[in-house]
């Protein structure tokens, strides 16, 4: 049944419908920071953004994405910066596993951003076409690898219950081990956050991209 309201016209009370608001799918949301070109950044800003392209991403490194945030603190943007290449780069985990867990947080947070740079990523590194089908539908990824699979029933019960239950815990450890399950959880952090940013701050896609799962309503 449609909502309506009444309107008085000319002494006459008339009942018409109202009009929810339009929520066109893939609009994008207006960025809230302003956008830096190399160009105008100062001195500090010049100093992260060398910091970031002098370690393991190189020149890929533009002002797109959670960097251009950094950008905005650059003395928070360097730490921030140096943690995500460590959990990245230089962790005991494959790097299979490292982005099948990017993945699995960029879906839980609808990180449109994060997951458009990793999906492909993630396939190069090994994890199946049809489990990265599966995780950006919001389905389980019932024909990912056993440990991936792990992975997944891990996170999805944290941020469920906020808390993991020594069944789902043994079984990645049994995978990874003490070290990597100190470092999967580190991951999972830095990536939860790096999806605050993108989602907080309105950060747009590449130019040409699209969304890659609907916006939450």
């Amino acid at each position: 049944m449609a909502t309506t309201r009444t309107v008085t016209t000319a002494g006459k009370s008339v009942k018409k419908p109202v009009r929810k608001p339009s929520r066109r799918p893939g609009r994008p949301l207006a960025p809230r920071l302003p956008e830096l070109t190399e160009e105008g950044l100062d001195d500090s800003q010049r100093a992260l953004l060398a910091a970031m392209r002098a370690g393991p991403r190189g020149d890929r490194v533009r002002l797109g994405g959670p960097f251009g945030v950094y950008m905005h603190a650059p003395g928070y943007g360097a730490l921030q910066q140096e943690l995500g290449a460590f959990v990245r780069f230089n962790t005991s985990l494959p790097p299979r596993l490292s982005e099948f867990a990017i993945l699995c947080t960029a879906r839980l947070w609808r990180a449109q951003y994060e997951w458009h740079a990793h999906a492909p990523i993630a396939e190069k590194a090994g994890v199946k076409a049809q489990a990265i089908a599966d995780l950006k539908a919001g389905r389980v990824p019932k024909k990912a690898a056993g440990d991936e699979r792990a992975i997944f029933d891990f996170i999805h019960e944290l941020y469920r219950k906020r808390r993991v239950g020594d069944r789902a815990y043994k079984r990645v450890q049994g995978f990874v081990g003490d070290r990597g399950m100190v470092e999967l959880v580190g991951l999972l952090g830095y990536y939860a956050s790096v999806s605050m940013i993108l989602n907080v701050f309105n950060v747009p896609l590449p130019e040409g991209a699209t969304r890659h799962f609907p916006e939450p309503k």
